[in-house]
């Protein structure tokens, strides 16, 4: 087996598990019998479960926002794509996999005692403002950095509020906030305008 294989292997594996169990609650050994490939081989390609897990939350914060910018990008109007990453969101709340946003629950069980892992899900919430901020400068935010900042709370507590409740109608209330900020910033066309429009079929996030 290549280790490139290999790698991806034992990656979707730690995606399935990690995500869906908890990183804490899974072994080494669980990963290994998931992924098919020896224990050998898993702490070559991985020397430690820190290192697996900080490789996991890498490659899935790649995939999960890849998936989130080709359907915002699929959308014509500049000043309605702020509102269809909420579409996405509730699309994605939705799956019968939804746990919650990966890397807060990654940080909350190991953030504490790995600097690794902190990184990451630092890095992601990084990019994930960085490309709100892109979309509100394009939608001609007036004042467009503490909007991106405010977007990105709101996200941030959609996903936490669906996570808890169960409920995915949590991204239509937060998509409500994000537009009255997004008009209070000078956005026009955010109210109603292309509610439908921007919900088209979704790609998965499956990293």
């Amino acid at each position: 087996m290549e280790d490139i294989e290999a790698e991806d292997r034992l990656l979707d594996a730690a995606e399935t598990l990690f995500y869906g169990h908890g990183v804490q609650a899974v072994g080494m050994d669980r990963i290994r019998a998931a992924s098919g490939v020896s224990l050998k081989r898993l702490y070559q390609c991985f020397a430690s479960k820190e290192e697996l897990v900080e490789a996991y939350l890498r490659r899935r914060d790649r995939r999960w926002r890849g998936a989130l910018a080709a359907h915002v990008a699929a959308v014509p109007s500049a000043a309605v794509r702020p509102l269809a990453v909420f579409d996405w969101l509730e699309a994605w709340f939705g799956e019968p996999d939804f746990r919650g946003c990966a890397f807060i629950n990654a940080f909350g069980e190991m953030g504490a005692g790995s600097a690794a892992v902190a990184e990451a899900a630092r890095d992601h919430k990084a990019e994930v403002r960085g490309y709100l901020l892109g979309l509100v400068r394009a939608a001609g935010a007036t004042d467009p950095e503490p909007l991106a900042d405010q977007l990105a709370l709101v996200v941030d507590g959609a996903i936490t509020t669906a996570a808890v409740t169960g409920a995915p109608e949590a991204a239509a209330r937060a998509r409500d906030a994000a537009a009255v900020l997004l008009a209070a910033a000078g956005v026009t066309g955010v109210n109603t305008e292309g509610r439908e429009k921007t919900r088209g079929k979704r790609s998965r996030a499956t990293g």
